[in-house]
């Protein structure tokens, strides 16, 4: 898609259609005023107060994501107007701004609209120019974005090729940088949602690899993949022992990204979960609950998105991705309740239920990057459903040892649109984890499920800095909505390119 940012009379902007905006505030105790941003209200004037004159007869009414089509007839030179809904003037932020973008655009997308002009920002709303560029573009490349490589009949021709961004005044250097911004991190979200959306006899464990050792090629990064032999040398008992049912080998794989190599200390770890099916093992999960298992990689597709993006804007710091990939099939050779594994660090953790098979892998992971001394470690999971009957799918699960580092993400996510609700870690949960036969035992119940699992995760960080990202809850969307498809959402991508920029200084 060609984004570009023109600066032109809105009267005589060619395109299939011109988005503006419109947000409302309250007068009294019922009535309403409708506030057209700056391009709308010329839009308005043009059209004799059409816009206006609709909203007071109560056809449109300014509400999030609502959108009103107008045909100029000559009176502009594009073909449509659409006004978007961006809801009450008091509660715009960025990400308004961004779900605003992503309805309309995925909308003309559906209608067959190919060249789209786009004018959302205005100064009433009180944003900075260049977050409302960078939210507007992102949800343009967010809300268009599908999934449709294995239909046969693929789009019929309809996609948007073509976005004007309409700028009056502003600064190019800023506007250029806030496109640039947007566009890696979109398109990194995007990457992400591709790999999780794929179907799992297509993405092996040894495809994700591949996938990522061609990303890394193409973005700068250094990639390391460790086979079998290597994991029995290093002592990964978790993912060797969940691989074991399955046919296809396990990939561990490692990217890195120098972008301080005179800095002191070895950088950040980023760790992804990268289960590519998960049948339950041996614990088989009922038919209903393995039809979408296949996402039970996008941990690890949320951490080579955010190490694309990464490796696009190059800031000033050192990250290093380790991601656990393997299958968790049943077999003869499956690993079983009642073992006892050995991770990496030399920690044993008893086997209750081999569906809870993502902290064990995690675990070496984790393990593997305390070894290389990196802090923070942040890890992304689909680790339990606890965490989504608790938050359900609005809100990703932060578990963090750290009050700083817990702040730091959440404020990252905010300027990227992505939720996060601080948990509990308190040392009583741990008392549950405790095994007569092993160091850990490895699940304790529903009850604070996911609490549990990341007291787990904690016995192998040592001393690092570390926050976990339950995202079972987040991951995947079931159904269409007006700025996403179905599937995949790449939540976590931005948050943690924007925690890497903002680390970078």
């Amino acid at each position: 898609m060609d984004i570009r940012i023109i600066e032109q009379a809105v009267k005589d902007i060619q395109c299939d259609a011109l988005v503006v905006g419109a947000t409302y505030k309250k007068v009294g105790n019922q009535a309403k005023e409708l506030i057209l941003s700056a391009t709308a209200r010329e839009v308005d004037s043009l059209l004799g107060g059409l816009i206006q004159s609709i909203y007071a007869e109560g056809e449109f009414k300014g509400d999030l994501g609502e959108l009103l089509t107008l045909h100029p007839m000559g009176k502009l030179a594009a073909k449509r107007i659409v006004v978007v809904g961006m809801g009450p003037e008091e509660k715009i932020h960025t990400q308004v701004i961004r779900r605003a973008s992503a309805t309309a655009t995925r909308h003309l997308q559906q209608t067959g609209a190919h060249q789209v002009a786009l004018a959302l920002q205005s100064e009433e709303f009180n944003l900075d120019f260049d977050e409302s560029v960078r939210a507007a573009v992102e949800g343009v490349l967010l809300g268009t974005y599908t999934f449709t490589k294995y239909k046969q009949s693929n789009g019929n021709g309809r996609g948007i090729t073509r976005i004007d961004l309409l700028v009056n005044g502003a600064s190019n250097t800023m506007l250029d940088q806030a496109m640039r911004h947007a566009i890696a991190l979109a398109e990194a979200t995007n990457f992400a949602r591709d790999l999780v959306n794929e179907p799992p006899d297509v993405l092996t464990p040894s495809e994700l690899a591949n996938r990522a050792g061609t990303m890394a090629k193409q973005f700068g990064l250094e990639c390391e993949i460790l086979d079998r032999p290597e994991m029995e040398e290093l002592g990964m008992g978790g993912l060797l022992a969940v691989a074991r049912g399955s046919s296809e080998p396990p990939k561990f794989i490692i990217l890195r990204y120098r972008g301080a190599p005179q800095s002191p200390g070895n950088g950040m770890a980023l760790v992804g979960k990268g289960i590519t099916f998960d049948s339950g093992g041996l614990s088989l999960k009922s038919a209903e609950q393995m039809q979408d298992m296949k996402t039970d990689m996008a941990g690890a597709a949320a951490v080579i998105g955010a190490m694309q993006a990464i490796g696009k804007l190059k800031p000033a710091i050192n990250v290093t991705a380790f991601v656990p990939a393997t299958e968790n099939m049943p077999g003869g050779t499956a690993y079983r309740p009642g073992d006892i594994l050995r991770i990496m660090n030399g920690k044993t953790i008893e086997i209750i239920n081999t569906d809870a098979e993502g902290r064990l892998v995690l675990a070496d992971a984790l393990s593997y990057a305390v070894k290389e001394n990196l802090s923070p470690i942040i890890d992304v999971a689909t680790l339990t459903g606890g965490i989504a009957i608790a938050l359900g799918t609005i809100m990703t699960g932060l578990f963090c040892n750290d009050p700083g580092l817990s702040n730091e993400i959440i404020a990252a996510g905010q300027v990227a649109g992505e939720k996060f609700w601080s948990m509990p870690l308190d040392d009583e949960y741990a008392l549950e984890i405790q095994s007569d036969i092993a160091d850990i035992k490895q699940t304790a119940g529903r009850l604070g499920s996911s609490v549990k699992a990341a007291k787990i995760l904690e016995r192998f960080v040592g001393d690092a800095q570390w926050a976990h990202l339950d995202i079972a809850g987040t991951a995947y969307t079931d159904t269409k909505i007006p700025y996403q498809a179905k599937g995949a959402t790449g939540v976590a991508v931005r948050t943690l390119a924007e925690l890497v920029l903002r680390r970078a200084g």
